[in-house]
């Protein structure tokens, strides 16, 4: 399959060349720079008289749109605006983002997306990303290849199927602003906004309003299954891999029925990665890890009580555990570490819901012995906590306010400093408030949250509540395989990316040093606002884990950071020369 003839690319010297002219060029927001073309390139580029005549600066145009962003009433109008700069001009879009990055993530990505999401086809404006039809899968290669892009020129697609968006379920065509919010934060992370794609695979939708609704813009029929879907998606696996053989293909809110499934039909295959599953075990364990900083004790010795066994908590307990057999345990015992909890109460082995990759951490009888059940049979949190005494509790149910005041208090009376982890996200599905954690715990509890929480001041202390955002970690992954060209991600590169990211812990709490423990009230994990700083940090232990574990086409490059550095995307406006 041929590719379009490109009308634009960056030359040898950094600076873009491009054929076109005129609106053309203003259409395109990958160069359009609006006022901020000088009078030389106008004329150069067919733009006389296409623009006001003053020329601004690239820091004069975001006081600009931070003032009209400072407009917006809601949210969500500014979810809009901010959407309809990265249409115009991709540039300033993501300078403005990155420069007041702690105020504008929780826009662009969770949770102000969610709603941006779900009023995907009312609100369309403009297509983003590429669309692939289960019912077409005869087009998926044409469809990719209409990028323009070249085997060289992708370094990164993001797929969703939209089945299991954030904590709110099945939306259909309305996942591509999953995936197109997933790019934002990968190239705020440092990767080049123009060697990625966001993808949409639209197997159909079972929610039954987007059925019903007539404005719909995705396959007006119910979710495709079984063999039909496995074939589509292998199609999609096999052009993706064909057409940009060094792309890392990122799988985001797949159904818990395919997630797992597909990521290990394809891991030793292709350069994969699912975030819900690896990416959030990645940082679950990197809080974690953190948090062993300020209790100074080893993760062998943790005891983990998971409250919601789907793809995203099973991730989590599989990262953790093989994290626990590195650090000395064997496969068995670090298993046994674990209690999850899932809709029908705690996994037990006679279960006939269980799925195949819950089973693992499934309790027998003899563990079972002392333990009350519920008036429906099952073990229920507060239980659980009693009996087990856990020194880690982790939330990913979508159930908010299931970690009580009781099971708090509980868990605090067997554990000195307790690490308290509600993921769950948007905020109102958060398993429990951050202030409420702090006071049950007399301020002791280590917390992170998967939404962004304000901080919390206890008796003359304030608490930094980190949030356990995913965005820590899996653009540095990302730059990392980039780096060495990784043929593969594997369970030493996740790893590295936790400990990296638990690592810049201690550079950002002041007199902070290798084995000391940051003071009370410190943030578990690094702020957002320090996203390029930690991608860095990650990308360098992931790339040197690529190494380590020779699935690298590339030597690692000497100087690591600074090689990595120096090749890290910025939101500034290169030299453009008409051609």
């Amino acid at each position: 399959m041929k590719t379009p003839p490109k009308t634009s690319w960056v030359a040898k010297d950094g600076a873009f060349e491009t054929k076109l002219r005129g609106r053309q060029l203003l259409a395109d927001p990958h160069l359009n720079r609006g006022v901020a073309f000088t009078e030389e390139e106008r004329s150069a580029l067919g733009l006389v008289g296409l623009l006001p005549p003053r020329v601004l600066t690239l820091g004069e145009q975001e006081d600009r749109a931070l003032d009209q962003y400072n407009s917006q009433p809601t949210d969500m109008a500014k979810n809009v605006f901010l959407a309809l700069l990265q249409d115009r001009n991709e540039v300033l879009f993501y300078r403005l983002v990155s420069d007041h990055l702690t105020e504008m993530m929780p826009i662009v990505y969770t949770p102000t997306v969610g709603d941006a999401i779900a009023h995907y086809s009312h609100e369309y404006r403009r297509p983003k990303g590429v669309f692939l039809s289960v019912n077409r899968p005869e087009d998926i290669e044409a469809s990719l290849a209409a990028t323009g892009l070249g085997a060289d020129d992708v370094d990164l697609i993001i797929a969703t199927d939209g089945e299991s968006i954030l904590g709110m379920g099945d939306w259909g065509v309305g996942g591509i602003n999953i995936s197109l919010g997933k790019l934002a934060i990968y190239v705020l992370g440092g990767i080049d906004p123009r060697r990625a794609i966001a993808v949409m695979l639209d197997v159909g939708t079972n929610r039954q309003s987007l059925l019903d609704d007539a404005l719909y813009l995705g396959n007006r029929h119910t979710r495709v299954t079984g063999e039909a879907y496995d074939a589509f998606i292998d199609a999609y696996v096999s052009a993706a891999t064909h057409l940009f053989p060094n792309a890392l293909l990122h799988w985001e809110d797949l159904g818990p029925s395919n997630a797992r499934r597909i990521v290990e039909q394809y891991q030793d295959l292709a350069l994969t990665f699912n975030d819900d599953m690896q990416g959030t075990g990645s940082i679950a364990l990197a809080a974690i890890l953190a948090g062993l900083k300020f209790s100074q004790s080893r993760l062998k010795d943790q005891r983990v009580v998971i409250f919601g066994s789907g793809t995203a908590g099973i991730g989590i307990a599989d990262r953790v555990r093989d994290a626990m057999v590195t650090d000395g345990l064997d496969p068995g015992e670090a298993t046994r570490r674990f209690w999850c909890i899932g809709r029908h109460g705690l996994l037990i082995d006679s279960l006939d819901s269980l799925r195949d990759f819950q089973r693992p951490y499934a309790r027998d009888g003899e563990d079972l012995e002392g333990l009350a059940t519920d008036e429906a049979g099952q073990v229920g949190l507060l239980e659980v906590v009693h009996h087990v005494q856990p020194t880690v509790l982790i939330g990913t149910s979508g159930q908010p306010g299931v970690f009580t005041e009781d099971a708090v208090r509980a868990m605090a009376a067997g554990c000195e400093r307790p690490i308290i982890l509600p993921l769950s996200n948007p905020t109102e599905l958060s398993e429990a408030d951050r202030a409420d954690v702090v006071r049950w715990t007399g301020g002791r509890a280590l917390v992170a949250t998967g939404s962004p929480f304000d901080p919390v001041t206890y008796i003359w202390t304030t608490y930094m509540i980190s949030q356990a955002n995913n965005a820590l970690m899996f653009p540095g992954l990302g730059l990392g395989a980039i780096t060495v060209q990784a043929e593969r991600i594997t369970d030493h590169m996740l790893h590295a990316a936790a400990a990296a990211v638990a690592d810049q812990v201690m550079r950002t709490v002041p007199g902070g040093a290798a084995g000391s423990a940051p003071e009370s009230g410190s943030p578990l994990l690094p702020e957002i606002e320090s996203l390029r700083d930690t991608s860095l940090a990650v990308a360098a232990a992931v790339a040197t884990a690529a190494v380590k574990d020779g699935v690298a086409r590339k030597p690692l490059p000497d100087p690591l950071e600074e090689t990595i550095r120096s090749s890290m995307w910025e939101a500034e406006y290169r030299p453009i020369r008409a051609v």
